[in-house]
């Protein structure tokens, strides 16, 4: 009796795996996780060299991975045992605590810092030195700055980050905005901010800039559910954000030119609501080189950020006190060709980036890509 139950798990057990190997075998390979907003490794090319170096069964193993049946499934279960039955920390970099997924963004890395601070130097000096530009830099603390150190997490000194690239950028004015942020300011699922909850630092920046804001919006709930990325890197059952956007009659008026298609876009996408990433929706994602254009501007100031995904929502909020709007994302464009399409002569000029990418600056590189061939 004992040897039929045992031949009969056995049975079942390979019965169970073999179904599994079919069905993975059987079914047509995902190309993109929309949890995890990444590309999903496809079958490699089985080639005699690929064999005897090694890369296909290295590439064969990360293909498996990322195609295996029920992937989610099975990562949200070992979130689930590792937070839950386990007691570790964090999943994947990621930590939940306060009802906030936050990624673990320790230590500091001083290379990195003063790696961007040499991409923003060889701006300043090619492009902004001798020119009557008004130079300023502001860092964008992660959600950690409020997090972290209260729950027990390895923390980032934000004084000493700050004042690091301060040292490293002596010919730009630095903007604080840590007093005008909390908590409360960042989605519970993303590592953005929310924009209806920045209007203190854009009046901040605009403050320090010399320049006025009315801080008069109209605020517009999306009708979708916003799930962050760290809803799918952390693979855990967070619900998900409101994502909310500002309008004035500024702002429907405004327009944004995209030098990589040539075409002209309003400040939101709405499209974006219902795809892959509705944060995409604030000046339709990461772009090399946009322009906003401001009509009913009454000055012809302008404005230039270098900046990354953070500034797409933040830089609608500043364009009623500038004629135009420009934002530069050194990730995606060479800063060698920007002559091709800016002329600096007395624009304000604002660095504006997170500590998620100035800790980790290798995306600040001279790329290959021109505004018309994205990365």
């Amino acid at each position: 009796m004992e040897k039929r139950k045992n031949y009969a798990v056995v049975c079942l057990t390979a019965a169970f795996l073999l179904g599994f190997l079919v069905w993975s075998l059987l079914k047509p390979d995902d190309t993109v996780s929309q949890s995890e907003r990444r590309k999903l490794t496809q079958k490699p090319e089985l080639t005699a060299a690929s064999i005897l170096n090694g890369k296909f069964m290295t590439e064969f193993e990360s293909y498996t991975l990322d195609q295996f049946p029920l992937r989610d499934g099975f990562r949200r279960l070992k979130a689930a045992v590792l937070l839950d039955v386990l007691r570790e920390k964090d999943n994947n970099g990621i930590y939940l605590t306060e009802g906030y997924a936050a990624k673990l963004e320790y230590p500091l890395n001083e290379a990195s810092v003063q790696h961007a601070a040499e991409r923003f130097q060889y701006i300043y000096e090619t492009y902004l030195a001798g020119t009557e530009v008004k130079i300023y830099e502001a860092v964008i603390p992660d959600k950690g700055a409020f997090l972290a150190r209260q729950n027990g997490y390895p923390s980032l000194d934000y004084s000493a980050f700050s004042a690091l690239l301060q040292k490293n950028m002596p010919y730009a004015e630095a903007i604080d905005l840590m007093p005008v942020l909390s908590l409360n300011s960042y989605y519970r699922t993303d590592l953005h901010w929310r924009q209806e909850a920045i209007v203190p630092v854009a009046s901040q920046l605009a403050e320090a800039m010399g320049v006025k804001l009315s801080e008069k919006y109209d605020t517009v709930t999306a009708d979708t559910p916003f799930y962050g990325v760290y809803y799918g890197q952390s693979a855990l059952p967070l619900a998900p954000d409101t994502l909310c956007y500002l309008t004035n009659k500024t702002l429907g008026s405004c327009t944004a030119y995209d030098y990589e298609t040539g075409g002209t876009e309003p400040v939101y996408d709405l499209s974006a609501l219902t795809e892959g990433d509705p944060y995409s929706m604030f000046l339709s994602g990461s772009k090399s080189l946009l322009t906003i254009t401001n009509p009913s501007a009454d000055t012809d100031r302008e404005l230039v950020i270098f900046r990354d995904s953070f500034a797409s929502s933040l830089a609608p909020l500043l364009t009623e006190a500038y004629a135009k709007i420009t934002l530069v994302d050194i990730r995606y464009v060479q800063p060698e060709r920007l002559s091709s399409w800016l002329t600096f002569n007395s624009q304000d000029v604002l660095f504006l980036y997170s500590v998620s990418v100035l800790n980790h600056s290798e995306t600040l590189k001279i790329g290959r890509a021109s505004c018309r061939e994205r990365v």
